[in-house]
């Protein structure tokens, strides 16, 4: 996601450069907003995964096999792509007559319809519809998943055991929570926050929705893997055993 805005965002603030085409608008609403959709497909997918790792340890292997992992990771991209496709195309057909200014470094779905002249009510209702397809649909698999986890990880006898399994889904709670928690304020506030939020928040909000996950994720699973972690700690260690060399 970050990666189809950073280039415009940047020309915004570093080069004052704030227009864009309104092709290149639609184009760029199309990635953002699929990109969003695959990964919530993704997180879910991780929630599967962990309920299966936990609950079902013997059979991992032969329950998400390499030809299932395959099937569910492209049809959670076609139903981010497809479902995603109507945004742009029904954005595309609308009339604008009035200003061209949208209060965003990138071109957000209901932040660019707001501007037509037209009734945006069946783009507002499309956009609800899909996001209770993806985003209700997927957090309610992480819940029942979760849910599951925890009956599974309360019923093990050993005290090591439960720490182990509880310690295998922190990382992927707090990338859960990293990503849906500005992504549902922003769609909330374009759609039931009319005049209550501010526009500055609105904004701040909107680009930690896209900033946030792809900077917090590396930190958050890096802290988790052990390899990652004794790595960076020599790094740090070995950076401090110079500076001690050069002091004496």
């Amino acid at each position: 996601m970050g990666t189809s805005t950073m280039p415009k965002a940047f020309c915004i603030f570093w080069l004052q450069h704030k227009e864009i085409s309104f092709s290149s608008c639609l184009v760029q609403m199309y990635v953002v907003h699929t990109f969003t959709g695959m990964e919530s497909g993704v997180l879910m997918l991780m929630a599967l995964d962990r309920f299966v790792a936990i609950c079902y340890p013997l059979r991992y292997a032969t329950i998400l096999t390499k030809p299932i992992v395959v099937k569910v990771g492209l049809v959670t991209f076609l139903r981010a792509a497809v479902l995603i496709l109507p945004f742009p195309l029904m954005a595309r057909r609308m009339q604008y007559c009035g200003t061209n200014v949208i209060a965003h470094t990138y071109c957000d779905h209901m932040a660019v319809v707001k501007l037509a002249c037209s009734s945006i009510r069946a783009d507002a209702v499309y956009g609800l519809t899909v996001a209770l397809m993806i985003g209700g649909f997927d957090i309610f698999c992480i819940t029942v998943s979760y849910a599951m986890i925890l009956r599974a990880v309360v019923g093990l006898s050993s005290k090591e055991a439960r720490s182990k399994a509880f310690g295998t889904c922190t990382a992927h709670i707090c990338a859960i929570t990293v990503s849906y928690k500005p992504a549902f304020f922003t769609f909330f506030a374009h759609r039931f926050g009319g005049h209550s939020v501010a526009p500055h928040v609105h904004i701040v909000m909107a680009n930690l929705y896209l900033l946030l996950p792809p900077m917090m994720n590396p930190i958050v699973y890096g802290v988790k893997t052990r390899e990652i972690r004794e790595g960076i700690l020599r790094l740090f260690r070995g950076g401090k055993d110079v500076a001690a060399h050069h002091g004496h």
